[in-house]
């Protein structure tokens, strides 16, 4: 019998050992996890994205659009534009014009090409973001990478220039295009130091070394996954269904007292949720090849492959291509007009099945589209959608219809995304699903199962985004923040007894690793 047992019990005394030692090292990392992670269910990282940028464009003024779009890209052939968009730029109506070998300016208003930025034009910009005069603000040259420009490509762009006034206000501005790239004010800077920073491990000293932040998120993930599955090994090994032990005089089926049992309770309650959140928080980070090729195991479909023909219903939805000779009935500033109380922000000369359309869209992001004959309309049919995409799926269309709810793929906490949308679902080995917005005739969604570990391992398991909770909010609030304090308890315990243990148990620790402290333990009742 002691043959049996011996074994049995090193492997446990081995996994406390393993499991507290763990817990020293990632209690802290992990109880700020759970607390920021409450904080950025509603607030997250400054960042400048197409939405903010659209919000304080001025309107454009037809009356100072004075040069047809076909004339301002002639200047460019033989090559014609892949694609033509009337914006702002330094307060002049400006036509952004992208060719088969690059980009180029072209102003409205005079037909004047934009090539050069100087100082001045960066000023203009950081204070036409904020309403407020540069020569209020302090500028200055950003070197090197600070706390706000440590992601993504705001770290190579140089020169940078950052614009902070008084009331809190910070603008960074690219010194090569006097495009606004970060904004943060006192209130977003505060949020992220208790959400973002501390979530994602976006300390300056660390983020600016890209790979060795890299390794420490994906480690620590990686390694609190691992602490967390030995805690509900040991939970579930140690519990006594049959309550063998005694706490206070009463039986229970915990074998601790203390901060352990305390420790114990969250785990059984909470151990599942804290290594879920932890695994797919280091799924974020990739995912990783293994656990595509787990997904593509489990939905039976390999990534990057397909088993039926691609269908492109992006180019069938535009149709043939429109050469620029096509939008002379209307010239964009008789588009302009016909929306006029619209206030457009931005004009995009663009196509529904080979029909030439401009597209424009105001502050909040709101549509119309204006064909070169005809008045503007708020929509295309959805029957013409629909017409299209059975044309370009063929015998590989399995589903189509409109909806007019976000299902477990097309999802929204916040519900801005457009609805109703036309969905379609192709039977083409990979199970491909479009989600089509009829107010602009283009797929604003897709999704298909060479994705389904990055939907489900990470961002399901992550952000608890299920349809039936998170259409049904504050339940899925509730839900969630109920599960991070759970979370936050495991790990608050945790830390108290990592405290415990480098303070009064690291000698003994040091004498005799394999011999787990006795001083929490409940009594066991003995026959």
């Amino acid at each position: 019998m002691l043959c049996v047992l011996r074994p049995a019990a090193l492997l446990r005394r081995t996994l406390v050992v393993v499991h507290r030692w763990l817990g020293v090292a990632l209690s802290l990392v992990f109880l700020l996890w759970f607390l920021s992670g409450i904080v950025m269910m509603y607030w997250t990282f400054p960042e400048v994205g197409a939405a903010d940028r659209l919000a304080r464009a001025p309107v454009l003024d037809p009356a100072r659009v004075n040069l047809p779009a076909w004339d301002a890209a002639a200047r460019f052939l033989p090559d014609e534009p892949v694609h033509v968009l009337l914006t702002s730029f330094d307060g002049r109506p400006v036509y952004r014009v992208e060719l088969p070998r690059g980009q180029a300016m072209v102003y409205a208003d005079d037909g004047s090409e934009q090539r050069t930025v100087d100082a001045a034009m960066v000023d203009r910009a950081a204070a036409a973001w904020t309403g407020l005069a540069a020569r209020d603000a302090r500028k200055a040259s950003v070197e090197d990478v600070d706390q706000w420009t440590v992601a993504g490509g705001l770290r190579s762009i140089r020169p940078l220039y950052k614009y902070s006034w008084q009331d809190g206000q910070q603008v960074y501005v690219d010194g090569r295009t006097a495009a606004v790239v970060q904004y943060t004010t006192t209130a977003s800077r505060t949020w992220a130091y208790l959400g973002a920073i501390p979530h994602w491990l976006y300390f300056t000293p660390l983020r600016q070394h890209q790979p060795e932040w890299f390794a420490t998120v994906v480690w620590s993930s990686a390694v609190g996954t691992v602490a967390a599955l030995i805690g509900l090994v040991l939970v579930a090994w140690m519990y006594s269904p049959r309550k063998r032990y005694r706490y206070n005089g009463v039986p229970t089926g915990i074998p601790y007292r203390g901060w352990k049992r305390w420790h114990a309770i969250a785990g059984i309650l909470f151990g599942v949720v804290t290594t879920t959140w932890t695994f797919s928080g280091m799924l974020s980070m990739g995912p990783f090849p293994l656990v595509n090729r787990a997904a593509g195991w489990i939905t039976g479909a390999s990534p990057g492959e397909t088993g039926g023909p691609e269908v492109d219903l992006d180019e069938a939805l535009l149709g043939n291509r429109v050469p620029l000779s096509a939008y002379a009935g209307r010239t964009p500033a008789d588009a302009l007009r016909a929306v006029a109380p619209f206030e457009a922000r931005e004009v995009e000369l663009t196509a529904f099945a080979g029909e030439p359309f401009y597209l424009a869209t105001n502050a909040a992001g709101d549509t119309r589209l204006v064909p070169v004959a005809g008045a503007p309309r708020t929509a295309l049919e959805t029957a013409a959608i629909m017409r299209i995409v059975r044309d370009a799926a063929g015998p590989a269309l399995a589903e189509l219809r409109v909806i007019d709810s976000y299902d477990a793929y097309y999802r929204d906490r916040r519900r801005t995304q457009p609805l109703p949308v036309v969905y379609a679902r192709l039977d083409d080995g990979v199970d491909s699903r479009y989600y089509i917005d009829p107010r602009t005739g283009r797929v604003i969604g897709r999704y298909d199962t060479r994705s389904w570990a990055s939907r489900w391992l990470y961002q399901g398991l992550h952000s608890l985004d299920f349809p039936w909770l998170y259409a049904r909010r504050p339940l899925w609030d509730i839900v969630v923040i109920v599960l991070m304090l759970g979370g936050t308890t495991v790990c608050l315990t945790s830390l108290v007894l990592a405290w415990r243990v480098l303070s009064r148990k690291v000698h003994a620790l040091i004498r005799s690793p394999f011999e787990p402290p006795d001083d929490d333990l409940a009594p066991e009742e003995r026959a």
